[in-house]
């Protein structure tokens, strides 16, 4: 990709969902794009960026995986990236003991190692050279036991504690990290998870376009987290007094299969 004047911002996951919004709002004010996701549908949606009067290289790579994330780390040819959004992640729901063990590895090794190898190679270019900002998507399901969503909210409480920690080792650096924690959004998430017969799956969501553009400003401000959503600020309040036997319990009557159907 040529040098130019507008910054670079890499988005992973941009193919649908929040990290689609995401992109458009980073295009939208002013960055150059470099975008990625484990599906073709990722250089349709580049054109949507396009449109938005960004330069975007897309990338179709697995980013549970060192190769993908190495090939999506090498796209930028040496050009800093000024904002890493890293916004990939897999949902995965039913009973953990029911979960082929190549299913559940293939959301840890997306939600967490690919995400934190990604961050740790962008990090030490922006540290070097004194700028840069980073936004990690994580979510309200890391304050809560997943019961029926146990690995998932497991990779999340993971997300959202990791960039707190990693923040705290970048101050001072000009380097900031967000935690974005959006609550049930309306995405492809809970179909893929196979979590369309659950409550939380038929149960209204909320608007993609709109967390995105709470994750970008919270970013620009260099905000430490934000959560979307008033209901889902509430939520997070809540669950940090809740006994986690309580939460659990409460989990299970939202993510329990069939739970949509009563």
């Amino acid at each position: 990709m040529p040098t130019a004047p507008r910054p670079l911002a890499m988005v992973t996951g941009a193919s649908t969902g929040i990290g689609f919004e995401l992109a458009r709002v980073c295009a939208r004010n002013g960055y150059d794009l470099i975008v990625a996701a484990d599906e073709p549908r990722i250089h349709n949606a580049a054109e949507n960026f396009r449109e938005l009067g960004a330069g975007v290289e897309a990338i179709e790579a697995d980013l549970a995986t060192r190769e993908g994330v190495d090939r999506l780390h090498a796209a930028a040819g040496g050009r800093p990236i000024d904002a890493l959004l890293a916004n990939a992640g897999r949902g995965l729901g039913h009973g953990f003991l029911d979960q082929p063990f190549d299913d559940f590895r293939h959301v840890i090794d997306t939600n967490v190692t690919g995400t934190i190898y990604l961050v740790q190679k962008v990090a030490r270019d922006m540290r070097a050279r004194g700028h840069g900002r980073i936004m990690l998507t994580g979510s309200i399901a890391g304050f809560m036991p997943g019961t029926y969503q146990a690995v998932y909210n497991g990779t999340k409480a993971f997300i959202d504690s990791f960039s707190f920690a990693l923040r705290n080792e970048l101050k001072d650096t000009g380097v900031t990290v967000t935690c974005l924690m959006p609550g049930p959004t309306d995405t492809e998430f809970f179909e893929r998870a196979g979590m369309m017969d659950t409550k939380v799956g038929t149960a209204p969501k909320d608007d993609p376009a709109m967390v995105a553009e709470t994750g970008f400003q919270a970013m620009m401000k260099g905000e430490g987290d934000v959560v979307s959503g008033w209901k889902n600020k509430l939520a997070t309040m809540l669950a940090t007094v809740t006994p986690s036997g309580t939460l659990a319990e409460q989990h299970r009557k939202m993510a329990e299969p069939g739970s949509g159907r009563s």
